[in-house]
């Protein structure tokens, strides 16, 4: 999840970084060996197992603090570290947001989760050096409006067109304009605040995966061997968005809800590979 630059920028006291953040000042596009792969795949696994219990947990009634205590516990006994916790001073193992709040939600055990809520949980896992992180969104029991369902839908496709986009040769604004096409085909709004990343040996690296057509991104050619995080954020109503007095939970500017969905995945010569894939 590439969430936090925006932040940082205006966070006017200094954050600890207590989360493991791995050889800093790395530059440019890493491409993975076979090897690395293969444990990014084991830190994604952790990351999918744990997505898939908390979807099973997630009802009325429960707070999202009790789902982060449940994320953190599952992650470490998995042989993991949460990447999250700590990271630049993030208080929690998930980012846990709520209609429309859009991204960074901070778990509490005051936050009581209501039938008819959509909840997006953010996650990741540290393994042996390297990182996997995922995003899924849910409307939680009975009783979600007709719209919610919809932006879940299409939040949840707009991600598989642009992974169906991802093979060596093609491009990043390949990426790009599937989803951001899909999206606005049904009437909704791509966030364009945050975006998806490079992902591996630190949580953010190199290159920035927009999720609408712009001239600020490069048209950087897929290589096999690239490891993407994509998550494509929308709106139900404008694309503006706001950062809260926590300095963490971002939301809507018109109070419209608000859906992502996000995988890790590895470029390959004719597909991606999804390593964070809850179907296993």
């Amino acid at each position: 999840m590439n969430l936090f630059a925006d932040l940082l920028a205006t966070t006017k006291t200094p954050v600890l970084e207590t989360g493991p953040r791995i050889q800093k000042g790395r530059r440019g596009v890493e491409i993975k060996s076979a090897r690395e792969i293969a444990t990014m795949r084991q830190a994604s696994r952790i990351v999918a197992t744990v997505l898939r219990e908390l979807l099973e947990l997630a009802a009325p009634g429960m707070t999202t603090g009790d789902l982060d205590t449940h994320a953190e516990k599952r992650i470490r006994e998995l042989g993991a570290t949460p990447s999250f916790k700590g990271y630049h001073g993030f208080p929690a193992s998930i980012c846990a947001s709520i209609n429309n709040e859009v991204v960074h939600g901070i778990p509490s055990s005051k936050r009581v989760i209501q039938a008819g809520d959509l909840l997006k949980i953010d996650t990741g896992a540290y393994f042996d050096g390297y990182h996997g992180d995922s995003c899924v969104s849910l409307c939680v029991g009975q009783g979600a409006s007709e719209e919610a369902q919809t932006l879940c839908r299409v939040a949840q496709e707009s991600l598989m067109r642009g992974l169906a986009q991802i093979k060596a040769g093609n491009t990043l604004l390949d990426i790009a304009g599937a989803v951001q096409d899909h999206v606005e085909a049904h009437g909704f709004a791509v966030v364009e605040d945050y975006t998806g990343h490079g992902v591996g040996r630190n949580l953010h690296e190199e290159p920035s995966v927009f999720n609408f057509r712009t001239r600020d991104l490069p048209n950087m050619k897929l290589r096999s061997g690239m490891t993407l995080a994509v998550e494509p954020i929308l709106n139900a109503g404008s694309k503006a968005c706001r950062t809260l007095k926590d300095r963490w939970t971002v939301v809507t500017a018109d109070g419209s809800w608000s859906a992502q969905w996000e995988h890790t995945i590895a470029v390959g010569s004719d597909g991606c590979e999804i390593l964070t894939d809850r179907d296993f």
